[in-house]
């Protein structure tokens, strides 16, 4: 990491941040090979390669009859030559009939065409047509879905369901993944309880630490609770000390602003390198990067709307990178805002908004509270709506929107 101004005042930009911060990311290298069953939410290490054709032969699309389209008699009567149910194979279509099919079953030889049952009446050994079918009507062909030698899922990629269907359907039953990354999590604040211990004045009950936990376990990670670390230089550098040794990242929450109890940033420059410090974005501007040791430490604020914010948007690329995979990035599309604010700030502003129904179509409307310290408004919220820095609002005003949906579980 180079020098990061950690000391200037100055504000790092929210894009300029994210981009230093993925140059630094040492990707995870060892792999391990485990079963489709358990594969989900982990990093596929190399290309998936298909040795077979998905189907792989024709088949129907279609419960119906299997027929040659040039060969039908013009009054479309046709006797019934065999019957070919899903599993099994067919014999050589007979000249001038049709076979009974059902869907998924392959087509016979010489056969061209299906034609539905419902376009069809059953009259005994015989069948009648009520349409001339053409040819490939009904027909799925072979390797329509997957191609032998294809690329069924490309290395980078976090297995979901999806994948885990596409592989079991090439006939791959184990697949070579990353490791898991093991991440440390960390609480600083002498006023945190755990939930369960009696409530006292001057507390509060740790929340960060059950958000964190929430977010980090749908990548796949193992989470090492590194407990609530108390307001003191001495303990912060311990608690780290001892993270680093037992993870491959670091992620704290708290102690990273300007306060006098807040230790985390000096206990980082005495242990290691900080390479970043505070961001242009709100809510989450006291954002911390760098190492103890080797191992990289993100410290995001103390503020629980905050931490959902900064997680998402920088930590969260910042992990799967690491990870292996390819694609970074939280999903987002535009909507138009569906209020006006003419104050412009300095920062990318990051606001829990419900999407609601406008005259105009769909729109994006902020919740009341936009408070970094309240996250039941994230509950009520789809996502985050970013108000650019700089930037007033307009009523219908497209913004990016970042639904919630696909990273929180």
């Amino acid at each position: 990491m180079s020098g990061c101004g950690c000391d200037s005042g100055e504000l790092m930009p929210l894009s300029q941040a994210l981009e230093r911060l993925l140059a630094d990311v040492r990707p995870l290298v060892e792999t391990e090979s485990v079963g489709v069953e358990q594969a989900r939410c982990r990093v596929l290490a190399q290309d998936l390669l298909s040795s077979i054709a998905v189907p792989p032969a024709d088949n129907s699309a279609m419960d119906g009859y299997a027929v040659n389209t040039a060969g039908l008699p013009e009054d479309l009567r046709l006797p019934v030559s065999q019957r070919i149910p899903a599993g099994a194979q067919g014999q050589p279509l007979q000249p001038g009939t049709a076979a009974r099919i059902f869907t998924g079953s392959e087509i016979p030889p010489g056969a061209d065409a299906v034609i539905m049952q419902e376009q069809c009446e059953q009259q005994g050994e015989y069948v009648q047509l009520n349409r001339r079918p053409q040819t490939g009507d009904h027909i799925r062909p072979a390797g329509q879905d997957i191609r032998p030698g294809q690329c069924a899922v490309p290395a980078g990629t976090r297995l979901d369901a999806r994948h885990l269907g596409v592989i079991a359907s090439v006939g791959i039953d184990r697949v070579p993944v990353y490791r898991r990354l093991r991440v440390a999590v960390l609480n600083t604040g002498d006023e945190l309880l755990m939930p369960g211990q009696p409530n006292q004045p001057g507390k509060i009950y740790n929340s960060n630490y059950f958000t964190l936990k929430g977010l980090l376990e749908p990548l796949g990670v193992d989470v090492i609770f590194s407990g609530v670390v108390e307001d003191s230089l001495a303990t912060t550098r311990d608690a780290l000390a001892l993270a680093a040794q037992q993870s491959d990242l670091i992620l704290s929450s708290g102690g990273v602003s300007v306060g006098e109890e807040d230790h985390v940033k000096a206990a980082v420059q005495s242990l290691g390198e900080l390479g970043l410090w505070r961001m242009a974005i709100k809510p989450g501007k006291p954002l911390a990067y760098g190492r103890v040791g080797t191992t990289p430490f993100i410290g995001l604020p103390g503020n629980p709307a905050a931490v959902l914010v900064t997680f998402l948007m920088l930590a969260r690329p910042y992990l799967l990178k690491m990870q292996g995979c390819t694609a970074l990035q939280p999903s987002c599309f535009q909507l138009p805002a569906g209020f006006g604010r003419e104050r412009a700030i300095p920062r990318d502003e990051f606001i829990r908004a419900r999407l609601v129904q406008g005259e105009a179509g769909l729109q994006a409307a902020p919740l009341d509270n936009q408070s970094s310290g309240v996250l039941s408004s994230a509950i009520r919220a789809g996502g985050l709506l970013l108000i650019p820095a700089g930037e007033r609002v307009a009523p219908g005003q497209l913004l990016n929107f970042y639904p919630f949906h696909g990273v929180l579980d």
